[in-house]
């Protein structure tokens, strides 16, 4: 294991002590083909996201090239890289809420946070992402907050929603 902190803001006892979980993913899972995946979802739940160090770490502990786990890390959204807030807000981009006003919604929670697409706000409190699709077509536009679909959002509704969080 690195002595290098990278971008971990724990303390280096915290950041072992995620690694040794970690590693109990990493046993659990070695064997099993295609588990790379899984492995980063459950590393990702420990740790918060997926620096170059701990890719590394993983990637020598299974003993496969960086590469293979940064092309994964990368390809799939639901993968970070950097550190991501206590809540995620993803708006719908899908065709009805795209339509219906999805872009307006956008804007104005950029505005109200400070921060573009994919970014963390400086208090670590929302992460600001876009999805395709959430499945509320019927009753767009919609956004979620970690896993709460608000359907039928406008702009003048986002202080209110925000306010719950």
């Amino acid at each position: 294991m690195s002595n290098k902190t990278g971008s971990c803001t724990c303390n280096p006892t915290e950041k072992t002590s995620r690694y040794s979980e970690i590693d109990k993913v990493i046993e659990l899972y070695k064997d099993k083909r295609g588990s790379l995946i899984q492995i980063l979802h459950l590393a990702q739940e420990i740790y918060g996201h997926l620096p170059l160090d701990l890719q590394q770490y993983i990637a020598k502990s299974l003993d496969i090239p960086l590469s293979e786990v940064s092309g994964v890390v990368s390809f799939y959204s639901f993968f970070s890289t950097k550190p991501r807030g206590q809540h995620t807000i993803r708006v719908c981009l899908g065709t009805a809420c795209y339509v219906r006003g999805g872009k307006k919604i956008i804007e104005k929670l950029s505005e109200i946070l400070g921060v573009g697409l994919g970014e963390t706000t400086k208090d670590g409190r929302f992460t600001f992402e876009i999805a395709r699709c959430i499945g509320a077509c019927g009753l767009a536009p919609a956004m979620m907050i970690d896993n709460v679909v608000y359907k039928q959002v406008n702009a003048n509704k986002l202080e209110s929603i925000l306010s719950q969080y």
